[in-house]
């Protein structure tokens, strides 16, 4: 239920709760930037990641009332857990002003309130990180990541491990492609509740463009993620769901996939460069360990082929070439290969028909004609040797 698309909430409300408030999270049409569109186009909407059913910290339903979007209705005069009445008054407005989609109003409104509590001095951090949360989200949807940032910091000062500045925050660093802080926000989240799908999806999503960017050891470039006191998790009592299981599963695979792949990669250059720098052995240690990983790649048995030679393993060489021209018949550089490791083996013959085969396919090859005539010659005169 919590990957489906929800109708918005109703923004933050009264009561001590521990829980910031939820305003409604829908397509800002306001000066939003092309890298903030992004992210809230690929992130699940705020209000959806959270649990199912009515948001603890909407505002009362009660007369007198004012009617809002969609024939919904709330008290504007609602108690807010320490807050007093005007600014209860503020934040219930500014909460109705964001359900309806008016950012800027909401945000003057929630700005009134923050300076309202620090001029009485009212000592009540979770209402205070609460309307910080609020405004953080205004400043998010209009696409201002700085103050929607230091908002969510300011909340998170106030009342450490909050769910929502979190969340909050890390689309913000997202939104200015600051990936590493974005990625441990997320996970400090998924600490938190780890049914929020906006965090999953995006801790996958950072994952792989960090791997792309800093290679398999992207882990060691990230600051420390945060260890949630227990007092902060969110504990489910219900089993998962079979469905639940499943998309686990499929995205534990996908990572491991991911990771494979980083791996394979590594490893092909290490070969490559142990190659160029005539360190055969180390090569063909590198190119073994990638056909571990990826059985099927014709281009690795070609290049740990190469090594073999190198290394006057023509067996090993020749064993190479044939797996190649199993997964690709026409390929040259495995019947050039093979002929060398023939050659190797004494079989002139065999090298001969290999070479032809090249030439077939390419005429061009000068080192295959060169070769060729060398192995024609020696054909020749081992025929000679037999004959006497």
């Amino acid at each position: 239920g919590n990957s489906q698309k929800k109708v918005p909430g109703h923004g933050e409300g009264g009561g001590s709760h521990s829980q910031p408030g939820t305003p409604g999270h829908r397509r800002s049409h306001g000066n939003s930037t092309a890298n903030m569109k992004e992210v809230q186009g690929k992130s699940t909407a705020v209000n959806g990641t959270l649990p199912a059913g009515k948001n603890q910290d909407e505002p009362q339903s009660c007369s007198p009332a004012v009617t809002g979007r969609a024939g919904e209705s709330c008290n504007l005069d609602a108690p807010c857990g320490a807050l007093p009445p005007p600014l209860a008054r503020l934040k219930n407005e500014g909460n109705m002003l964001f359900k309806n989609g008016q950012f800027g109003d909401a945000l003057e409104k929630y700005t009134q309130a923050i300076d309202g509590c620090i001029e009485a001095g009212i000592d009540s951090p979770e209402d205070l990180c609460i309307l910080y949360s609020n405004r953080a989200a205004c400043f998010l949807k209009d696409g201002n990541s700085t103050d929607c940032i230091e908002d969510c910091t300011r909340a998170l000062e106030l009342h450490p491990f909050s769910l929502k500045p979190l969340l909050r925050r890390a689309m913000a660093y997202e939104s200015l492609e600051r990936y590493k802080k974005a990625y441990v926000d997320y996970k400090t989240v998924l600490q938190i509740d780890i049914s929020v799908q906006a965090a999953l999806d995006s801790v996958h999503r950072i994952t792989k463009m960090m791997i792309e960017q800093d290679g398999p050891d992207w882990r060691e470039k990230l600051p420390d993620i945060p260890m949630v006191p227990l007092s902060a998790q969110q504990h489910r009592r219900e089993e998962p769901s079979a469905e639940l299981l499943q998309a686990r599963a499929a995205r534990a695979e996908e990572e491991k996939a991911r990771k494979a792949e980083a791996r394979f990669t590594v490893l092909k250059q290490e070969g490559n460069e142990l190659v160029n720098n005539g360190q055969y052995q180390g090569a063909a240690d590198k190119y073994t360990a990638c056909l571990a990983i990826k059985p099927n790649e014709c281009a690795i048995h070609t290049n740990r082929a190469l090594c073999y030679l190198k290394l006057e393993c023509f067996e090993e060489a020749k064993q190479d070439c044939d797996s190649a021209l199993q997964m690709e018949p026409n390929n040259k550089k495995a019947f050039y290969r093979r002929a060398l490791a023939h050659k190797g083996l004494k079989d002139y013959l065999s090298a001969s028909t290999d070479l032809q085969e090249v030439l077939q396919l390419d005429p061009n090859v000068q080192e295959a004609e060169q070769e060729l005539e060398l192995v024609t010659n020696l054909l020749r005169e081992t025929l000679l040797a037999g004959a006497q």
